[in-house]
């Protein structure tokens, strides 16, 4: 299988490495995909009330997930950043400690969300319809929570390290895994129980499980060098803070953007109805297909960028971001040609007995989002250009503005005053993807002219040492 070396990333081609170390992360995002899609499907089967509960609490389960992308990012950028800089000790011991708080964090925030499931629903909705199954959903996903967020940091690990192909190998077993399990757990398939979105809750929290074992193993065998030795063990606070300072900013722009998309469901449940919920979901899902490469590539630019700055190469670092951006806007909007030549049939294919007006609404919305998509994909590159160099905080505030200060005021003022219901929050997801994204990529422009990168590489210089 093709391959890319330390060697290669920081002197080889760019191109190549983005899209060789880019691969098997596109590969494994793509299966997700299919995982989303064919959740969605079965699902399906239970009714338009089943796909609004699992639409409504998607944003909510972002949120745990915004705990995970802490450790993921920090421990990603640390350990590309050591690597850059020859430091491969210093990279085993970031994973070991990447690993052991996700436990730590992941038991703490299962325990709390599993309690708590009624509470945290009742904020988005109420009624005996869809609150209930949604509930039932988050509460059971939050079970197996810490293994999901032991994969998350495992996987930051391997991608830093420069090996994307073990983060695929987990991925992929996890997909095929809840894949298998759905339509058993979900309708009930002989020998198993009909438990319904119970089920499919738990199809998807086993299948973490058995990505976190098949990535677990592999570190436990040893990849390329990486591995868990006996000098990698120890509990470091300056470690643990270390991960969690670069880290922090990127969960917290997770969290803001999902909270964001709470109340935009609160505002879609009060102008659309279960119509408007369904077709928000299904928008969500097909978009992903546009996500899939777009964060294949960011994942890998924020690997390539950290060892470049570890390795003192600031200007490969720069160049990395621009082609990334550039190669993530024409793919994406090409992608988006398909979503645009055939938007109803992938809505009665995720869901045959929805609704006229749930078809409709969805159509809307997909050809809506094709609008945005490449901003979408040059924005994910230039929040890795800033990440990979440690600058997490400037995604932050980036994530703040395209949703706080863009998406929820056009989609608030829109439903409500100006009255077009629902297809002001449609549209104000695209706008909001495409004026970010023209904004982010002046900043980047204007501070990487400024010596942004060069101050990043000395700070990485002085991390290894």
């Amino acid at each position: 299988m093709v391959d890319v070396s330390r060697e290669e990333i920081t002197d080889g081609s760019l191109v190549r490495s983005l899209l060789v170390l880019a691969a098997p992360l596109v590969v494994q995002n793509l299966v997700i995909v299919v995982q989303q899609v064919i959740d969605t499907f079965w699902v399906g089967r239970l009714g338009e009330n089943a796909v609004a509960a699992v639409g409504v609490v998607f944003p909510v389960t972002a949120l745990l997930f915004s705990v995970t992308i802490v450790l993921m990012t920090g421990t990603q950028v640390v350990v590309s950043q050591r690597v850059g800089a020859d430091d491969l000790s210093g990279g085993r011991r970031t994973m070991f400690h990447g690993v052991t708080a996700a436990l730590a964090v992941g038991i703490v925030v299962g325990v709390v969300v599993f309690a708590g499931a009624d509470e945290i629903v009742s904020v988005l909705l109420s009624g005996e319809t869809v609150a209930p199954l949604a509930a039932t959903y988050i509460a059971w996903l939050a079970v197996l929570f810490p293994f999901a967020s032991m994969s998350d940091a495992l996987e930051g690990g391997f991608i830093g390290w420069g090996d994307s192909r073990a983060s695929m190998y987990g991925n992929v077993s996890a997909v095929v895994v809840n894949v298998v399990l759905d339509p058993f757990l979900i309708l009930g398939w002989n020998p198993f129980p009909r438990l319904g979105v119970q089920g499919a809750a738990l199809a998807t929290g086993i299948g973490y499980t058995a990505g976190f074992l098949v990535m677990f193993g592999l570190y436990l065998r040893g990849r390329d060098g990486f591995t868990l030795t006996r000098d990698a063990v120890g509990f470091d606070l300056d470690e643990y803070r270390e991960i969690v300072d670069i880290g922090l900013p990127r969960g917290a722009q997770t969290a803001a953007s999902q909270s964001v998309r709470v109340v935009i469901i609160a505002i879609i449940s009060a102008v659309g109805g279960a119509a408007g919920l369904a077709a928000y979901n299904i928008g969500a899902q097909v978009a992903t297909v546009a996500f899939v490469p777009a964060q294949g590539l960011m994942s890998a630019a924020q690997s390539v960028v950290g060892q470049n700055l570890g390795a003192d190469r600031p200007d490969r670092a720069r160049r990395t971001t621009w082609v990334g951006a550039a190669i993530a806007a024409v793919g994406l909007t090409a992608l988006g040609t398909i979503q645009w030549a055939a938007p109803e049939l992938i809505v009665t294919t995720f869901v045959p007995d929805m609704s006229a007006e749930a078809v409709a609404l969805s159509v809307d919305y997909l050809n809506i989002l094709v609008l945005g998509y490449w901003g979408i994909g040059a924005m994910y590159l230039f929040e890795a250009g800033f990440n990979g160099a440690g600058r997490t905080k400037v995604s932050l505030v980036a994530g703040l503005l395209k949703y706080w200060a863009l998406r929820l005021p056009i989609a608030a003022v829109g439903a409500y005053w100006l009255d077009y219901g629902v297809h002001a929050v449609f549209w104000a997801v695209t706008i909001s993807n495409v004026v970010a994204a023209v904004v982010a990529g002046a900043y980047y422009y204007y501070t990487t002219n400024n010596g942004m990168l060069q101050r990043a590489a000395e700070q990485a210089a002085t991390s290894a040492d």
